[in-house]
Order: structure tokens, then C-alpha cells, then sequence
């Protein structure tokens, strides 16, 4: 005779039909959801008495607690940004090197730190303009490291048709050069068409993303307005 008790799909298609009776111990599915009701109940109303047993100072204390957490965690997550953010900005300068300085000042500037040294001689106004926005820009990003030299000294023989020269390196490799007056745009160059050409490697964090050096043909379109201002003057 086969068991009762087996868990087998005949008997339980005998038990649903009530031919045999059920399990011992056996759950029905009512039986875990009520359980699973009362346990939530249960749980449930142990805190909500637990708060209502607090008196007004009490639960105020308890929004006090919490927000002096939040504070803290809040005032130790800036502390610890701006200690990162002043162990990288500690430059601000543009500084003179030699050529014996050189392995030290660049190839061995240390890991993720952009490096922009700048070749210039003495009396080519080019040159002295480049300084002038690399002293501005220096101050600007002080997480860069702004260094000059004089061309000769630096790289033996470099020709001053190449001046002014821009070498942009990046964790002791270079990533970028900017060699003679015509990459520089001549005298005209201004600190943001610089900080601009800077930054298209990323040596510089700036906010500028387009190119400002005026476009072509707004440059095409005032001569021509002005050329016409001077005609219509000329008629009159």
C-alpha cells in the first residue's frame, strides 16, 4: 500500500480531493501568508510605539543626531577635496630653468602633471607677449607647471625662426608643440586665444571651447561694412 505521507503528484491530487487526509505538519499557503502579516504587524507596531513613546525633545534630539551626521560626513568629504585640490595647485609661476634642470623640471615632474615650457630669447617682442600671458595664465591654473627657458641655453643651436616654441608635456612625455610666430597668430595673440590653444591638450582646465581668435568671414564682413560706411560718406 502506498504512503499517505509520500510527496508524490497522486497523492497530492488525493489530498485536494480529500481521499486522504493531508500531511502532518504540513503549511498551507494561507498559513505563510498570515505569518508573514503577523510578522510585518508585529515589527511594525514595535516602532511606531517606540516613537510615540518619545517625547517631543526626544525626537528632536534624534533629527539633531542626524543632522550633525550628515554635517560632519558633508564637512570631512570637503576638507578632504580641498586638501587634494591644494597638494595640485602649487605652482602659480612661470620659472626660469637651464638645460641642467631640464630631466628634473619635466621628464621627472611627477605623475599626471601637465608641464608647458616655453623657448623664448630676449629682445623678440613675441616672445616677451608669450611671457606676459604665461605670468596671467600661470596664476590662473596653478595645477600646471609653467616653465621658461632661453632657447640656446635649453636646446643648443635651436634657431630663432622657431621662436617663440611651446613644448607641452604631459606625465614626462610630449604631447604637443607650437613652434614659430605664425602657430602663435603673430602680435595679435591674446591671453585667451593662448589659453585656448593650451587647452585644446588639456594642459589647462579652461572654460574655453571655441577658438577666439575672430573667424574669417566676420572679418571679411567688417572691412566690408566699413568699406561701404566710407562709400556712402564719399557720396554724400
Amino acid at each position: 500500500m502506498q504512503d499517505p505521507n509520500e510527496d508524490t503528484e497522486w497523492n497530492d491530487i488525493l489530498r485536494k480531493k480529500g481521499i486522504i487526509p493531508k500531511k502532518e505538519h504540513e503549511i498551507t499557503e494561507d498559513q505563510i501568508v498570515n505569518l508573514l502579516e503577523n510578522t510585518i504587524d508585529e515589527k511594525t507596531g514595535r516602532a511606531s510605539n517606540s516613537l510615540e513613546e518619545k517625547t517631543l525633545d526626544e525626537l528632536d534630539e534624534l533629527e539633531d543626531e542626524e543632522d550633525e551626521r550628515v554635517l560632519k560626513e558633508y564637512r570631512q568629504k570637503r576638507i578632504a577635496e580641498m586638501r587634494e585640490l591644494a597638494s595640485k595647485c602649487k605652482y602659480g609661476e612661470v620659472q626660469e630653468i637651464s638645460a641642467e634642470d631640464y630631466v628634473k623640471e619635466v621628464n621627472n615632474a611627477g605623475d599626471d602633471i601637465w608641464v608647458i615650457l616655453h623657448l623664448y630669447k630676449s629682445g623678440i617682442p613675441l616672445c616677451t607677449l608669450v611671457n606676459q600671458h604665461l605670468a596671467s595664465l600661470a596664476r590662473k591654473f596653478p595645477a600646471t607647471k609653467f616653465l621658461k627657458s632661453i632657447s640656446t641655453t635649453c636646446i643648443p643651436n635651436w634657431p630663432d625662426s622657431n621662436l617663440p616654441t611651446i613644448f607641452i608635456y604631459h606625465n614626462g612625455n610630449m604631447i604637443k608643440q607650437i613652434v614659430g610666430p605664425l602657430e602663435f597668430r603673430g602680435m595679435k595673440l591674446t591671453e585667451a586665444e593662448l589659453e585656448w590653444m593650451l587647452g585644446q591638450v588639456e594642459a589647462v582646465p579652461t572654460k574655453i571651447k571655441e577658438d577666439p581668435r575672430p573667424k574669417v568671414k566676420d572679418v571679411l564682413f567688417s572691412s566690408l561694412k566699413n568699406g561701404n560706411d566710407l562709400d556712402d560718406g564719399n557720396d554724400w
